[in-house]
């Protein structure tokens, strides 16, 4: 497994930590008077913004399916050359309405990744093993808001070379970065424990026989068959997960855009603002990978995204009050700690057993909470500076929710595990005493097993 570690968790990080360094990148360019040289207003800057978010969220599911019908080492690849085109193409635009496009075109081509790497990983790791992991990927996100402020900072520098400001540096060499990654994945990413060539026979036998005996029937490979995403389409636990991830994703993204912009407002110039996202970046990156051993270890992740949620509220809470700077800094790095170490992905993941049917269930998560940036990219209004009441009010909002949903999520899948228990879901098996007819009727337990997935009797969620 140390042999599957190196493989696929290091490189994959480093491509969400571009993936998100070029979706927020945005934040420090403007810093770097790109409103004023593309002569547009702060509405129409909300509105780029906003839209990488619509395109992002639409692209989700599908982009899901195509990475389990074609394969991670070329869907991913080809994702990445596109998007890093689009960041570079956005450095060269003129006006509103070519920056507008870019926002739309990058969004597309990013959607697959983070829904893509999230179930790619849940296909190599038992439920125990896989928040630790998507904790490590996950905090690339954290690693880029420090590396972005930094980065930002030192491309400045190149102010007026080749007759480009600052700003569009930011995105150019930014996006030539992506470009090359994507370009060398192709033969650094592995495809899925069935086929991995990195793998002698015996130990691709080894991968699959531990996932099965985890409950991941599917491991040694699925039909791709309507019903099971159909599954995924109508399960109440992946409408309830979705409201949940959106308690997460929307103060997440509120915060990465906009926190040089809160630094900023607040006291510090634009330079010194990037520099001082640094600190709170590294202490939720540290937290964040924490929290994912920790919810390894122990379990009860749902307990964890109910505690770090409501160290969230109490920085947001502070903020809203808050009329001092210091103070101010301080809230910022509690909501840090607080929001993203939220990796409910992996609580999602852990509570959905079929290949395809949990590709489309995290797919439709991950889809909706991004969608909430949309709303994200709005709550901060240039005549709310500079502290920013109704942003923070509304982050709030967004994060109580989130709160009653993990408490609903978490009860709800507390039940129908006693109810298993009880024995009130066991499906009568040919030549075995017991049952119900309405739980459905197999040859064998392995049948019911295939079938059934995380529905099976002998299936326990993860609280």
């Amino acid at each position: 497994m140390r042999k599957v570690d190196m493989r696929t968790v290091p490189w994959l990080s480093f491509l969400y930590l571009l993936c998100f360094l070029d979706r927020t990148s945005i934040g420090n360019a403007k810093l770097y008077s790109m409103e004023k040289e593309l002569n547009i207003t702060d509405t129409q800057y909300l509105i780029c913004l906003t839209i990488f978010f619509i395109s992002y969220a639409l692209f989700e599911v599908p982009s899901n399916i195509i990475l389990k019908r074609l394969k991670p080492s070329v869907w991913l690849s080809v994702l990445m050359v596109l998007w890093g085109i689009m960041m570079t193409v956005q450095g060269l635009v003129h006006n509103y309405s070519g920056l507008l496009v870019m926002r739309w075109m990058l969004g597309t081509f990013e959607a697959g990744l983070f829904p893509g790497v999230t179930y790619y990983l849940s296909c190599w790791y038992k439920r125990s093993e896989f928040g630790i992991r998507a904790a490590i990927f996950f905090s690339a996100a954290t690693i880029s808001g420090a590396f972005g402020g930094l980065l930002a900072v030192a491309i400045a520098k190149m102010n007026g070379i080749g007759g480009k400001p600052a700003w569009a540096w930011i995105f150019i060499i930014e996006g030539l970065i992506t470009v090359a990654a994507g370009a060398v994945s192709y033969w650094i990413i592995v495809d899925f424990p069935d086929t991995a060539t990195f793998l002698s026979e015996a130990e691709r036998t080894v991968v699959i026989r531990r996932l099965q005996g985890d409950a991941q029937f599917s491991a040694a490979g699925e039909k791709m068959e309507w019903r099971h995403i159909r599954k995924a389409l109508t399960e109440w636990k992946t409408y309830l997960a979705m409201i949940v991830y959106a308690g997460v994703d929307m103060p997440l993204y509120a915060f990465a855009l906009f926190l040089p912009s809160i630094i900023n407002q607040v006291r510090y110039s634009a330079t010194k603002a990037n520099l001082l996202t640094v600190p709170v970046y590294a202490l939720a990156c540290i937290s964040t990978c924490l929290v994912g051993f920790l919810a390894d270890r122990y379990g009860n992740r749902g307990m964890y995204n109910f505690i770090l949620l409501s160290i969230a509220a109490v920085g947001y809470i502070i903020l809203i009050a808050s009329r001092n700077a210091a103070l101010s800094y301080f809230a910022v790095f509690l909501s840090a700690c607080g929001i993203y170490p939220c990796i409910h992905s992996a609580w999602m993941s852990n509570n959905s057993e079929g290949t395809y049917k949990r590709s489309v269930a995290l797919a439709m998560v991950i889809s909706w909470g991004n969608l909430q940036g949309a709303v994200s990219s709005n709550v901060y209004r240039a005549n709310q500076t500079p502290w920013y009441p109704l942003g923070h009010g509304l982050v709030l909002m967004y994060i109580g929710t989130g709160l009653i949903a993990t408490v609903t999520f978490r009860f709800l899948l507390k039940r129908e595990n006693a109810r298993r228990d009880r024995g009130e879901r066991d499906e009568i098996i040919e030549g075995h005493e017991g049952g119900f007819e309405v739980n459905g009727r197999f040859a064998s337990v392995d049948d019911a097993r295939r079938e059934k997935g995380d529905e099976w009797s002998g299936y326990r969620y993860t609280l």
